[in-house]
């Protein structure tokens, strides 16, 4: 078993939940899911995006998904 880097993505996540549930005060939380992902999914396609330089059909295979799936994405976050 490898050992966790500061900065892995799971351990950001992690954190990033630990202080979510912190900031709670009491309130029961709802809708967590859409949530996360609403807020991870827009600065990934961004970054994946400039990764391939702007090349759609490369962030997509890196994506592991269809092209026409991030063009939807991508018009639902106005990416351009």
């Amino acid at each position: 078993m490898r050992k966790e880097k500061e900065n892995d993505i799971p351990a950001c996540v992690a954190r990033a939940m630990d202080d979510y549930f912190r900031d709670l005060d009491g309130e029961v939380p709802t809708g967590i899911y859409d949530m996360v992902m609403a807020c991870v999914e827009q600065p990934l396609l961004e970054q994946v995006l400039l990764f391939a330089e702007g090349n759609q059909t490369r962030a997509a295979e890196y994506l592991g998904i269809n092209r026409n799936t991030l063009r939807k994405k991508m018009a639902q976050y106005g990416i351009k």
